[in-house]
């Protein structure tokens, strides 16, 4: 069916580019059906060779044609596969009623001149699999109502099946319930029943929904700023290492907040970026990776290093990055000024991006960076000309600024009471320091962190180490047969030399 398919789209593709006639809309439904017809056979064999692989490309396959469906071609495909007055197909039927002008469509030859029977029975990753595509129409149109109405059917149907082959169709189902619901401003409402989904999902190893329930708690905890419950819940609970790269990049971006709150930039940069290295790099997940860079940006302001030029000319984030770029320029030049206007310039983006905190403590590190400028120009300046230059509100705040940058090790310099003024050191040998030490530290510990990630990701095939553990046991048996014949053979020299 698949080789068909293809086929008959190239063919329809050279059509095309040949002047031909495009084929009919009537056409178009037909074959999209088939397209969803082919998913259900994938669904099939996954539940009969016990394998959720198939399970996984069916719904890969859903992503290409989720821009095609609408409520025709799904009520056709339901249709098609159910029987009549099944339950379910009722149920998706009348979700989808009043939502398209019915067209009259037969899909009883969707894919040529045969006729496609109507199955008896439905296996249950059928039906929810349908459960979904309805769900991604309701969404896609803004049909809220209707998704939280089906989608709570559908997770209830959920909580009382226990398969391994429905894993990756009901972390679909658990994800578009819990988005209706922050639709309408519901979203509290959904997390006892995430909570207590969680909890089943562990039990029953169910990784890939395991991991969906931990990012959806977690985006509904730091919705309404609940952080230290966000907090409690990463430290009581345990990620799937076997989750896939999509998950993974969100839970990391989750951990970053998190860290980011909690004032611990250094663990928070490496979470966001390790989220930026795992989000795919596509124009579908353009919103992802803008959101990730603005957190990720600002944290490492915070830390203390400046991004890179090349973050922000990247064509998905070039736009998006113009108010950040504007506070990245004002903390590498110590600017005050130009971080105030920035700063009430763009702060509804920043109130919107929910950086505002954050960037507000970046007024510390924009005054430290204009300390520093100041003692690199400067061997002797007066703490007047200081609290003028950073535009301080009075000597003695130029005084206790100047004294805490000493402290902390941002600039080498003493301070003349007497006098009122800042006495820079000669700049000493940056390798006599503990500088180039912890430059490699940091680089090391980056490429381990890498190799272990890879490692990690890799894939295997299941149940590959039983032909290595057979062939251990074939060459052990060998051993302790060849260790028989030696003693049995020692044994007999002995009694030849006794005669």
């Amino acid at each position: 069916m698949a080789v068909t398919s293809a086929a008959t789209t190239t063919t329809t593709a050279a059509a095309a580019d040949d002047g031909a006639t495009a084929p009919s809309p009537a056409d178009s439904d037909k074959w999209n059906v088939a397209e969803i017809r082919q998913n259900v056979a994938l669904l099939e064999r996954a539940v009969s060779a016990g394998e959720s692989r198939f399970s996984l490309r069916a719904l890969r396959s859903t992503a290409a044609i989720r821009h095609r469906l609408t409520g025709a071609i799904l009520s056709a495909a339901i249709a098609a596969h159910f029987p009549k007055d099944h339950a379910s197909a009722g149920i998706l039927l009348a979700a989808l009623k009043g939502t398209y002008e019915d067209s009259g469509m037969e899909v009883d030859a969707a894919a040529g001149d045969e006729k496609q029977p109507v199955p008896q029975t439905i296996v249950p990753e059928v039906e929810l699999y349908f459960g979904y595509l309805v769900l991604l129409y309701l969404y896609d149109h803004k049909l809220v109502e209707k998704g939280i109405s089906l989608s709570e059917r559908l997770v209830h149907e959920i909580q009382t099946l226990n398969r391994r082959t429905l894993d990756a169709i009901a972390s679909k189902v658990y994800f578009y319930y819990s988005m209706f619901y922050e639709s309408v401003g519901k979203l509290v409402e959904v997390r006892p029943v995430l909570l207590a989904a969680q909890r089943t999902a562990t039990l029953r190893q169910d990784v890939e929904t395991q991991a969906v329930l931990l990012n959806l708690l977690l985006r509904n905890f730091l919705h309404f700023n609940l952080y230290d419950q966000a907090d409690k819940l990463v430290s009581k609970t345990t990620y799937p290492e076997a989750a896939g790269n999509n998950q993974s990049a969100r839970y990391l971006y989750y951990l970053g907040r998190i860290k980011a709150i909690q004032l611990d930039y250094t663990t928070s940069l490496r979470y966001l970026q390790q989220a930026v290295r795992k989000a795919p790099q596509n124009a579908q997940t353009a919103g992802f990776q803008q959101a990730v860079n603005k957190l990720c940006i600002i944290v490492q302001l915070l830390t203390g290093e400046i991004p890179e030029r090349s973050v922000f000319r990247q064509a998905t984030l070039r736009k998006s990055l113009i108010p950040y770029l504007g506070i990245a320029q004002a903390v590498r030049v110590g600017d005050l000024a130009k971080f105030q206007e920035t700063l009430s310039l763009h702060a509804p983006v920043f109130h919107a991006d929910k950086t505002y905190t954050l960037i507000l403590r970046l007024r510390h590190n924009v005054i430290k960076t204009g300390i520093r400028m100041i003692s690199l120009s400067y061997s002797r300046i007066s703490l007047r000309d200081i609290c003028v230059k950073l535009q301080l509100d009075s000597e003695e705040d130029a005084e206790y600024i100047v004294a805490k940058a000493i402290r902390d090790g941002v600039i080498d310099a003493i301070i003349d009471h007497e006098n009122g003024y800042m006495k820079s050191k000669e700049n000493p040998d940056i390798y006599s320091t503990n500088e180039p030490q912890n430059a490699f530290h940091q680089r090391i510990s980056f490429c381990l962190n890498l190799h272990n990630e890879s490692v990690k990701a890799m894939r295997f095939l299941q149940d590959s180490h039983r032909k290595d553990l057979a062939l251990i046991d074939a060459i052990r048996d060998e051993e302790r047969a060849l260790s028989a014949d030696i003693t049995e053979g020692d044994f007999d020299v002995d009694d030849d030399d006794e005669f």
